[in-house]
């Protein structure tokens, strides 16, 4: 069920509608209402993928419960859990890939086997969010493994956490820790919070419908044949068009589902912070995709030590930890050297001492920001593409100097140009925030507020691109 369609809105008015009645019921009935009603927005698209969920939800549930029961076997427990949710991912995310490139290396060897056969069908459709229900299971555990986090002893509580649809399929991935207390409670919404989480979710359709989509026609037509133009202009505004297409997607995806939250009385943490008015690779990490930098950050790059022991060695976990990354976004080699890649730019920073270098200069901090958008932008043309052959084709297009004015489909071109200044126009007003500025008394703000809803609203209904599934939905 996408937020983008008509069916949503019909659950949506219901679930919102019937909400406050649940409110006032005992804590297993919001409990139970709050995971049905998740069930039906997941299984929506594909119910039989609904035993996943409460496949790996049953792992967790339990082996959270046995870690603390029988502590002596802890390690038992949080390794069937980890287990479990790595196998569903590798199963439906990476048994193709796994065994694609198992006949391509014994193929070297004059071996011929064809392990894809044998891979069944329904293994090669790839269930919705997968990715970002299994690491939200796993950090329940190892949570609880670690000492930080109790288990909760209601099942229907563990699987209205797991499952809540606002942040279900894309993010961004809640923490135990932070959400089953908010789940006991039933908070009051004031107006100002529903004013609030309005805002947000009128903000994240007009990222999404307005913006991103409007921006899409011209990056998909551009992949669709990297022979459409060799104009190096050209590439650097599809490159830049899916640089904002993708941040205003997922960004938008996140904005609605805090929005929702607020409504339902809960708060979930910023998942972006304008990422791209970062000086430095660390800084663009710790505001692109918060809640799964953060995530790896915790239960990848630290355990394996971190910056801990030594120089080298932090260096080493900081690349493991930016592969796994780009493996986790897709089963590609392209999504691998993406990870490579920032894992090089990061290295390169510390090496360096970049972001003392750029200071030491005038204008040192706008060179630096053209300089981290030069990285990003070259990392997501392998984000995007799919094979290397045509990243590279791209790259040497957007280097080389060649027919300036050769636009391809002039007509897709102009519109997602359009859009995407008008995407950094307005990044710039949210980033400047003229809530801030205090020329502006609470009548005045109240009133711009209104302004900007009817804009907001009329732009959604009027201004809407082709409707197109959210892209953090393939992983």
């Amino acid at each position: 069920m996408l937020f983008n369609s008509l069916v949503f809105l019909i659950f949506g008015s219901l679930f919102f509608l019937l909400l406050p009645f649940i409110n006032k019921q005992n804590n297993n009935i919001r409990w139970s209402f709050f995971t049905f009603a998740s069930f039906i927005f997941y299984g929506w698209w594909d119910w039989r993928f609904l035993f996943l969920i409460i496949g790996s939800g049953l792992i967790d549930f339990f082996a959270g419960k046995l870690i603390i029961k029988y502590p002596g076997k802890r390690t038992l427990f949080l390794v069937a859990s980890l287990m479990g949710n790595l196998g569903s991912l590798a199963a439906f995310k990476y048994s193709a890939f796994i065994s694609e490139n198992i006949q391509k290396l014994v193929g070297n060897f004059g071996i011929e086997i064809n392990l894809q056969n044998h891979i069944p069908e329904f293994m090669y459709i790839l269930p919705v969010g997968i990715s970002f229900y299994t690491f939200q299971s796993m950090s329940y555990t190892i949570d609880i493994y670690r000492g930080r986090l109790k288990p909760t002893k209601n099942i229907m509580q563990f699987f209205a956490y797991l499952s809540l649809f606002p942040q279900l399929v894309a993010g961004p991935i809640v923490r135990a820790k932070d959400l089953l207390p908010q789940l006991k409670r039933v908070r009051p919404v004031s107006q100002q919070e529903s004013w609030n989480g309005l805002y947000l979710i009128l903000i994240g359709y007009f990222k999404k419908v307005v913006l991103a989509d409007n921006i899409a026609p011209l990056v998909n037509y551009a992949f669709s044949d990297v022979n459409t133009s060799t104009s190096t202009v050209y590439w650097w505004v599809v490159m830049i068009g899916f640089a904002f297409q993708i941040y205003f997607d997922f960004s938008g995806y996140s904005d609605i589902a805090r929005g929702m939250a607020k409504w339902m009385g809960m708060h979930y943490r910023i998942n972006f912070n304008h990422p791209y008015i970062s000086t430095s690779l660390k800084e663009f990490w710790t505001r692109w995709h918060i809640s799964l930098s953060t995530w790896f950050k915790d239960y990848v790059y630290i355990p394996l030590g971190g910056s801990r022991k030594g120089r080298f060695r932090s260096h080493v976990n900081m690349w493991i930890t930016m592969i796994i990354s780009g493996l986790w976004h897709g089963a590609s080699w392209t999504f691998i050297m993406w990870g490579a890649l920032h894992a090089f730019y990061l290295s390169l920073e510390r090496i360096l001492k970049l972001n003392i270098l750029f200071k030491r200069f005038y204008l040192g901090k706008w060179v630096a920001l053209i300089f981290v958008a030069f990285q990003v932008l070259i990392a997501w043309v392998f984000f995007r593409a799919e094979t290397f052959d045509q990243a590279f084709s791209i790259i040497y297009n957007m280097i080389a100097v060649n027919n300036i004015l050769d636009f391809g489909d002039t007509e897709s071109f102009n519109l997602a140009l359009v859009y995407i200044i008008t995407g950094l126009i307005i990044e710039m007003y949210f980033f400047l925030n003229l809530k801030r500025i205090k020329i502006f008394n609470s009548n005045v703000k109240s009133k711009l507020q209104i302004v900007q809803f009817v804009i907001l609203i009329l732009a959604i209904v009027f201004l809407r691109g082709h409707g197109e599934q959210f892209i953090y939905f393939q992983f």
